[in-house]
């Protein structure tokens, strides 16, 4: 696409945007992305976008009302201040558990951001490792969709573990662990589990043999921890050598570190969609950088290029 290439950012993470920014070798657009005293989330653009193809970088994590907020407003500004066109990058995209109803009277929340992040101006969407692959249909945009999975896997692979076993912590994500596990060479275990109330899992049953092997749990995001420490205590309990876990987005809410501080896990691996909070080093986390993908994907882009190559 013609026009300059410009990214900005708001705070829910911005050493990932100046990260992204230094790998395409341009700076962070210049923006002020405040509250005022009343609380209202204060944006204004301090540089001129006219004609720009511009992209925000903002994952909606926590506080995610807030997040979004801002995502909002600063595609609302660069709209009205003439951006030729207006990507919203979305590392991690908050509501993705709420993309359908479970019970009557509930909201459809996944939608209705989509529908807000359209009518604030984006005209297109680049994500990464929807909770829910159907939530991509719910933009009349064009959406871009990263995994992850493939970086994550070549870095357990260099990690030269022996004896591996992928192990899906539910039905529902066998088939990323089946790719993981095409990726590393490995078995494939299956946890079944169910949920009697929202953040609350049981452990039911598990298919496939983990004895004597290094279990690697894979899983697309770890928010209270409380499955994964479940899971790791069964596969320890199964014979596991030794667990591990890599997940796209370490959420990690309320007493998660503490919580996987104290599980069998040897170490997990998430990517930096989100920041990490603090007593990740005491839990054995570590985060590895998504932003070359990120930078790829945005350059790919902005040159109209095929995205496809990246999937691969």
């Amino acid at each position: 696409m013609e026009g300059r290439l410009q990214i900005f950012s708001g705070n829910a993470n911005r050493s990932l945007a100046q990260e992204i920014a230094s790998h395409l070798n341009i700076n962070l657009g210049r923006a002020m992305v405040g509250t005022f005293k009343n609380g209202e989330t204060r944006v204004k653009v301090e540089e001129n976008v006219r004609g720009s193809d511009v992209f925000v970088v903002q994952p909606t994590c926590t506080p995610v009302n807030h997040n979004l907020m801002e995502l909002l407003l600063l595609i609302d500004a660069l709209r009205r201040a003439s951006a030729a066109r207006v990507t919203a990058v979305i590392p991690y995209y908050g509501y993705a558990k709420q993309e359908k109803k479970t019970t009557g009277r509930e909201p459809i929340s996944a939608k209705l951001v989509a529908n807000l992040i359209r009518t604030a101006g984006a005209d297109r969407v680049l994500t990464m490792d929807l909770h829910a692959p159907a939530i991509e249909g719910f933009f009349d945009i064009p959406v871009d969709h990263l995994q992850a999975g493939p970086i994550l896997a070549e870095h357990v692979r260099e990690m030269n573990l022996p004896r591996l076993v992928v192990v899906s912590p539910d039905a529902g994500g066998v088939g990323r662990a089946n790719s993981f596990r095409e990726r590393i060479g490995a078995g494939l275990a299956i946890i079944a589990k169910q949920r009697p109330q929202p953040d609350v899992a049981e452990m039911l049953d598990m298919v496939g043999d983990v004895e004597g092997k290094t279990a690697v749990i894979v899983d697309d995001m770890i928010s209270t921890g409380g499955t994964l420490a479940e899971a790791a205590r069964v596969l320890r309990e199964r014979g596991a050598l030794a667990v591990y876990a890599c997940a796209t987005h370490g959420i990690f809410a309320g007493d998660a570190t503490e919580i996987i501080a104290q599980s069998a896990l040897v170490e997990t691996i998430v990517t930096n969609t989100i920041p990490l909070p603090e007593g990740c080093r005491k839990a054995r986390i570590r985060a590895i950088s998504i932003a070359p993908l990120f930078a790829e994907a945005i350059m790919r882009i902005h040159k109209d290029l095929s995205l496809s190559a990246l999937f691969s």
